[in-house]
């Protein structure tokens, strides 16, 4: 069996998503998108009619958090994304628009090629990341997992 790698990241923002404090960031995401959209080993990212998702509820207790998934070929190609395209320099100013938290924001985890991971499981690989760190389940690139075997369950 094939496998593609999930990612998750989420943040809250320092002010409402209208509030010309993150105008910045608003106005980045078409094009940061657009980027990843065509870049080498993406497959699929989280969505509304929008076009992006930050009309997407991550937490409905805290609906200032907003959250990004995506799918992708590989580790390198997602690694190759963030952090070697324009995408890194949006990624340094992250503190302009979203506040520092307490635990970690991001995990990845490996699907089987062709599903699509809903906002639940990425909730849920994450809550698993921040309170057991790294692990097949849940990782980063500091401390990545190989695919699983076939007859590892992962969904």
């Amino acid at each position: 069996m094939t496998y593609h790698l999930a990612q998750i990241n989420i943040g809250r923002l320092l002010a409402p998503i209208d509030d010309p404090q993150v105008a910045e960031f608003v106005a980045q995401l078409d094009p940061i998108n657009a980027l990843a959209d065509n870049a080498p080993g993406f497959l699929w990212r989280l969505q509304s009619a929008s076009g992006n998702a930050t009309d997407i509820i991550y937490n409905p207790e805290d609906t200032s958090i907003l959250l990004n998934m995506s799918v992708w070929e590989s580790l390198e190609a997602l690694r190759n994304y963030i952090y070697r395209s324009d995408h890194a320099r949006v990624l340094r100013d992250r503190a302009k628009w979203f506040e520092k938290m307490d635990k970690p924001i991001y995990c990845l985890w490996w699907v089987p090629a062709g599903h699509i991971p809903t906002v639940a499981e990425g909730r849920e690989r994450l809550e698993h990341y921040q309170l057991r760190g790294a692990t097949p389940f849940s990782f980063w690139f500091s401390q990545h997992f190989p695919q699983p075997a076939d007859e590892d369950v992962l969904v």
